[in-house]
């Protein structure tokens, strides 16, 4: 498959999530909106605003040639960095849900955890590429990055976001692997972590619901099993072709996340096995692009930077089909390009106009 192919099949992919994540965000929201403002309009006008603006983003970031952003790495990691401690200040960052995760301007809200992600894959490939020759030493190769990475999941952890610092920890662990660490410091660091995360679940009394909610839904259909059970009937509604777009029953207050985590549910409910199925190719073909133009790329730093960046899109849409298909336990992780959210959203697009700058720019060698 040429390049110019592979950025065609890249692009249309990114747009065709796009433009359903904005149809399904109406569709998922009006009612909600219509009882909570008045408005049915009221998430779709913020949604198309960030899908402009995301569509900006990533044809001005496509165009930056992606070296430079070795230059900016440590700068990008300071500042998520920043972020995320910012959140630690008491009654500057915004509550919702019991969580305090985003950061309120006026009439935007950020979300200096989806930024976060983004700055350590950057700080990541720059690490890698720059100390390649120590990444199979622990205490200059593999200990620093993790050292980070670790920090950055900690202050996450303190939101909570649990969803976020594990999808971090999976980010690094693949970087890592690619990198060239040695498999020993990645199996120790995986036995390390189990009992860790095991301590984690089981001292937070809603960590360890969502958990047994997980193992047996319906033991408790009405409180910790309700949200995945009210997904179970909304694929299973759905059938092949759906009840029609706009026509699903449990975004009627059923799912309360459903223009947000649980929004691939209303699509499968309306748009059937097919709809989803659509859904999965375009993830997958998104996937497939960023590894041709990571083996592409015209150097190592580029090919960390493709990888971290379709990890990135690709692990987090595995987590959230996993959690609404009830494969993985419930946790607050949205579907990249359709969920609801403008910083990820932005992120997102910000991500994938990078992984277009590294196919570019390594054609424009090849010339």
């Amino acid at each position: 498959m040429s390049r110019s192919m592979t950025n065609t099949l890249l692009l249309l992919s990114c747009l065709s999530l796009l433009s359903i994540g904005v149809i399904m965000v109406y569709s998922t929201s009006s009612i909600s909106a219509l009882k909570l403002f008045d408005d049915e309009y009221y998430f779709l006008k913020k949604e198309l605003v960030f899908a402009v603006l995301g569509i900006l983003l990533l044809a001005a970031v496509a165009r930056f040639p992606y070296q430079y952003l070795s230059k900016l790495a440590y700068p990008i990691l300071a500042l998520s960095i920043g972020g995320l401690l910012v959140l630690l200040i008491p009654g500057v960052g915004v509550c919702v849900g019991g969580a305090t995760r985003w950061l309120r301007f006026g009439p935007l809200s950020i979300q200096p955890a989806e930024c976060a992600k983004l700055g350590l894959i950057i700080y990541l490939s720059y690490f890698l590429y720059k100390r390649a020759e120590k990444i199979r030493n622990f205490s200059t190769g593999f200990l620093p990055p993790l050292l980070i990475t670790g920090g950055m999941s900690l202050l996450i952890l303190q939101q909570p976001d649990f969803g976020t610092a594990v999808l971090m920890m999976m980010i690094f662990f693949l970087l890592m692997f690619v990198g060239g660490a040695k498999i020993i410091h990645l199996m120790t660091l995986v036995t390390g972590l189990v009992p860790i995360g095991c301590f984690l679940i089981m001292s937070s009394s809603y960590r360890l619901k969502r958990l047994t909610a997980f193992l047996d839904p319906w033991s408790d259909p009405a409180n910790a099993g309700f949200h995945i059970i009210q997904s179970y009937i909304a694929f299973g509604s759905g059938g092949v072709l759906g009840q029609g777009l706009g026509n699903s029953r449990q975004k009627l207050f059923y799912l309360p996340e459903a223009h947000t985590d649980f929004i691939l549910s209303v699509l499968g409910e309306e748009l059937g096995f097919i709809g989803v199925l659509l859904v999965i190719v375009f993830f997958l073909v998104i996937i497939l692009c960023g590894i041709k133009i990571a083996l592409r790329s015209r150097d190592l730093l580029g090919t960390y930077i493709a990888v971290g960046m379709v990890s990135l899109v690709g692990l987090q849409a595995l987590l959230n089909m996993g959690v609404v298909m009830g494969l993985l336990p419930t946790k607050g992780s949205t579907l990249p390009f359709i969920s609801y959210g403008g910083t990820s959203l932005l992120v997102n697009c910000a991500a994938m106009g990078i992984l277009l700058s590294v196919s570019t720019q390594s054609r424009i060698d090849e010339r």
